[in-house]
């Protein structure tokens, strides 16, 4: 094929209707016609066909093809993915960042612990970076070759993204002690014990940070506060049991860490736009083509959702 595009999209449209291995360490697929919701970890993100919207905090983000974004840190999205006009199915790859790779691109001086907080964005695909995607994704059918050169197009990946508008996100994450690795330790922290009660002072003292900097530096990385970000762990995570456990809507929202039903229920409908019994009834339904959108999600290396 002489479009590097229609190489790409041919190889992707192998993967199944949910992100799918490919055998090229942190490289991820999906073939999928629907979106799940749920908690995106650091990973660049290359959009091939269809288009995508996604809601992090106050932030809407439209993507088409041959577009890309980062995502710095673990955070609650809601998406929405649909087919291009001829119906053809969204189309999509995943890299997951490694830090320590990220951190042998650049001097100490480029990568600043001190640099403005990045923002969500989303870029045009130079042909230079689908040029390198492609070099990668060849190899799923050149296994012999994946040890050798892997590590090397993946660089390539990263440089790539690192002279584009979102490289500051990069340098930011292999940097530990910038803003972004800081505020990182608290999300870490947040996500193992999002059911639980918390005060910001503990989370402010464990980044080093004082309370207001601290405040100030996560709205700007995470787009949301992190009593925002817990709720959208607490909804997100009961959206899937409600789903996959038969169990009533008030137990599920103990579980996750509400205290009261009624509480629980506004804030669910204000989230997805329907209360859980009514949000549970559409996508159980037999008709509904949404159920897909629960089915899985990246695989632990790969981070993120459809």
């Amino acid at each position: 094929m002489e479009n590097p595009m229609d190489e790409l999209r041919a190889i992707v449209m192998r993967a199944g209707d949910k992100w799918t291995e490919t055998g090229i360490p942190r490289v991820a697929m999906v073939r999928s016609e629907a979106c799940s919701d749920q908690v995106y970890e650091p990973m660049l993100h290359l959009v091939l066909q269809g288009a995508k919207s996604l809601s992090i905090g106050d932030h809407v983000l439209q993507f088409e093809p041959a577009t890309y974004f980062v995502v710095p840190v673990d955070v609650p999205a809601i998406g929405k993915i649909r087919s291009d006009m001829s119906g053809s199915p969204y189309l999509a790859l995943s890299l997951t960042l490694d830090p320590a790779v990220i951190a042998t691109m650049f001097s100490d001086h480029d990568r600043s612990s001190r640099q403005p907080a990045p923002d969500f964005l989303v870029s045009d695909a130079t042909p230079e970076l689908i040029d390198a995607w492609l070099r990668m994704m060849r190899l799923v059918d050149r296994p012999g070759e994946k040890a050798i050169l892997a590590p090397m197009f993946e660089r390539e990946i990263l440089f790539r993204v690192l002279q584009g508008p979102q490289g500051a996100m990069l340098r930011q994450l292999s940097h530990a002690s910038s803003r972004l690795s800081q505020v990182r330790r608290a999300i870490d922290w947040i996500r193992a014990h999002y059911t639980e009660p918390f005060r910001v002072e503990p989370l402010a003292a464990m980044t080093g940070m004082s309370v207001a900097a601290f405040y100030r530096h996560f709205k700007a990385i995470a787009a949301m506060t992190p009593i925002q970000y817990q709720k959208k762990l607490r909804l997100l995570h009961a959206r899937q049991l409600l789903l996959f456990e038969p169990r009533d809507a008030a137990s599920i929202a103990f579980s996750v860490g509400y205290e009261s039903a009624s509480q629980f229920s506004r804030e669910y409908a204000r989230m997805f736009g329907l209360p859980p019994v009514r949000d549970m009834a559409r996508y159980k339904s037999p008709s509904s083509s949404d159920r897909s959108a629960f089915s899985g999600s990246l695989p632990k290396h790969a981070g993120l959702a459809a």
